[in-house]
């Protein structure tokens, strides 16, 4: 196995923000992608990452092999990488070979560890709303409710949006209407979520302007940040059901 990666921010960013949300992952390299799928140990959230084939320079595997690893030494070492910089991937026995070319060639061997716990699922979910939003509008709106609150409503009222916080000495109430860039399907849903953790989820900021976010009555909600033809990194989030 031998993968690199001439845009290496297509991993070092998902990297970084996945191992703010669990420890130790398996990465499974497939002949057409890497992917990961992994839950929170609060079992509140699940990441969902591919980073396809088409994004490497050179991706060559001969079978399909599994990655297991510590997410912060295997940050630390990402660290290391600048935008210019060709990363490039190998197996050797029980160790990740990490290879940073650049103005220098750097080699870090990574220890493999062993994960034995059992294959996350990813959920069927059906969702009746799909907003397309600017990430830096999204943020935004979460920074301001982040103000007032520890947990955010998100509701679709026909082709708006609007974004609720109620705190006990203050409140938030963002608009967002559908335009050119940001685009609402038709319907009515209304969940409140958590926004620790949704701060996590918007630095996929990073990598693309733009995020789909689908929710629906006090269910699940997912946001994905696709790259085409390279990356999708994508969450999953179970709601805060209201009491009222």
């Amino acid at each position: 196995m031998k993968l690199v990666l001439a845009e290496p921010m297509y991993l070092k960013e998902p990297v970084n923000i996945i191992s703010e949300l669990v420890n130790e992952v398996q990465f499974n390299v497939t002949k057409d992608k890497i992917e990961l799928v992994a839950m929170d140990p609060a079992n509140v959230a699940m990441v969902i990452f591919n980073l396809l084939s088409s994004a490497f320079a050179e991706y060559d595997v001969k079978k399909e092999e599994k990655i297991a690893v510590n997410l912060d030494h295997f940050k630390q070492i990402l660290k290391r990488v600048k935008p210019s910089d060709n990363l490039s991937l190998e197996l050797e026995k029980n160790k990740l070979k990490v290879v940073i070319k650049g103005d220098t060639k750097r080699v870090f061997n990574l220890a493999l560890i062993d994960i034995s716990e059992t294959e996350q699922k990813i959920p069927s979910l059906k969702f009746p709303v799909k907003v397309n939003i600017n990430t830096l509008l999204l943020n935004e709106a979460i920074e301001d409710a982040d103000i007032v609150s520890d947990a955010v409503n998100f509701i679709v009222e026909g082709k708006k949006l609007l974004v609720k916080a109620d705190g006990s000495v203050s409140d938030a109430l963002i608009e967002i209407k559908e335009d050119k860039e940001n685009t609402i399907s038709s319907g009515n849903a209304k969940a409140k979520y958590a926004i620790e953790y949704l701060k996590k989820f918007m630095k996929g900021a990073k990598l693309t302007d733009n995020a789909v976010l689908q929710f629906d009555n006090d269910y699940p909600l997912k946001l994905d940040f696709l790259v085409r033809d390279k990356m999708q990194l994508s969450f999953v989030l179970a709601p805060r059901v209201s009491n009222e």
